[in-house]
C-alpha cells in the first residue's frame, strides 16, 4: 500500500507513528516522494502531490492508497487525476475530511467504492482505548471484511431500518463540491455527515443548500457523525446542531441517527462508503442501533 499526502502537510513525528501503525497491522507500506513536502498549507506544489498519488494510482502493486491527513488540497488535483490505470486495478483509497473530495468523485463519476476512515495524522495510540474502534475497523476493512457498528441511541433518533450504499462524509466539503464535476448524487442513498470548527450559522446555510437542491426529500436515511468544536455566532443559535438537522429532515419519514461514532475524533470508526449497508435506527434508551456491511 502507499502513504500520499493529497491536502495538507504532515509533520514526520505523526508519519512516522503512522507507518509503525500501519507495519503493524502486517502491510507492506511505501511513501511517496513527496509525502513531507512544505508548500504553504500544502504537502508540497500541486505538481508534487498530483505527482505521488498518480503514481499509487496507476501503480498496480499498490492495493491501497493512504492520505496521511486532510486540511486542504484535494480539490485542486481532482481534475487533474487520470484514473484510466486505476480502474484495470481499482483499490482502496483512505481518508475522511477533506479527502470526501476523492471519496466522492470515485462514486459519482466511477462506481468505485472507498473508505472513509482514520489516518495516520489521527491514529490513536494503540494504548488507547479508541485504537480498536479506529485502526482496528480500518484494518477489518482493508481486508474485505464485513463490519458491524452498534452505537448508543440518542432520543432525537428517528427509527426505522433502510439498506442501501453510503455516501457522504465532511458537510462544508459536500457544500464545496455542489455544482461541480464530483457533486454526488443522493437519490435512494443513506447519507452521512460530520465536520469540524464550523459556526453553528455556517452548519445551518450548508444543510440549507443541501435542501434547496433536493438531497433531504431524495436520501433513504441519514447518519450524523461528529460535529465537534462547533462555534457561536455573533447572536447565536437557540438550537444545538442535531436540533438544526432534526428541522431539515422532520418532513421526512426515513431513519435518522444522531452521534454516530465517525468523524474528528479519536474513535473514528471505518465506513465503506459506495457499498450497501443496512442501518437498523432505535431511539429507545433499552435498546442498540446498528450500521452493518455485507462484505
Amino acid at each position: 500500500m502507499a502513504l500520499v499526502s493529497p491536502a495538507g502537510r504532515i509533520e514526520p513525528a505523526c508519519l512516522e507513528r503512522g507507518l509503525r501503525v500501519l507495519k503493524s497491522l502486517g502491510l507492506q507500506v511505501e511513501t511517496g516522494a513527496n509525502v513531507l513536502k512544505n508548500f504553504g498549507p500544502f504537502a508540497g506544489t500541486d505538481a508534487e502531490r498530483l505527482s505521488d498519488l498518480q503514481a499509487a494510482l496507476d501503480n498496480p502493486e499498490i492495493r491501497a492508497i493512504i492520505c496521511t491527513r486532510g486540511g486542504y488540497g484535494s480539490v485542486r488535483l481532482i481534475d487533474r487525476l487520470n484514473f484510466t490505470a486505476f480502474m484495470q486495478h481499482p483499490k482502496w483509497i483512505v481518508g475522511f475530511s477533506d479527502i470526501t473530495v476523492m471519496l466522492s468523485h470515485l462514486q459519482q463519476n466511477l462506481g468505485v467504492a472507498s473508505l472513509h476512515s482514520c489516518m495516520p495524522q489521527t491514529y490513536p495510540d494503540v494504548e488507547s482505548p479508541d485504537y480498536l474502534n479506529s485502526v482496528g475497523t480500518l484494518q477489518k476493512a482493508l481486508f474485505g471484511n464485513s463490519l458491524v457498528h452498534r452505537f448508543r441511541n440518542q432520543s432525537l433518533n428517528r427509527p426505522g431500518s433502510v439498506t442501501a450504499p453510503i455516501i457522504g462524509g465532511n458537510l462544508s466539503i459536500l457544500y464545496s463540491l455542489r455544482g461541480t464535476p464530483t457533486d454526488i448524487d443522493p437519490t435512494g442513498k443513506i447519507l452521512f455527515i460530520e465536520d469540524l470548527d464550523e459556526f453553528d450559522y455556517h452548519i445551518d446555510r450548508m444543510l440549507m443548500n443541501l435542501q434547496r437542491g433536493g438531497w433531504f426529500e431524495r436520501i433513504a436515511g441519514l447518519i450524523v457523525g461528529t460535529f465537534t468544536q462547533i462555534k457561536k455566532g455573533a447572536n447565536p443559535y437557540t438550537r444545538d446542531v442535531w436540533e438544526i438537522i432534526g428541522s431539515y429532515v422532520s418532513p421526512y419519514s426515513y431513519p435518522v441517527c444522531y452521534g454516530f461514532p465517525a468523524g474528528h475524533v479519536p474513535f473514528n470508526h471505518a465506513l465503506y462508503m459506495g457499498i450497501p449497508a443496512c442501518l437498523d435506527v432505535e431511539n429507545s434508551a433499552q435498546s442498540i442501533s446498528q450500521l452493518t456491511f455485507y462484505i
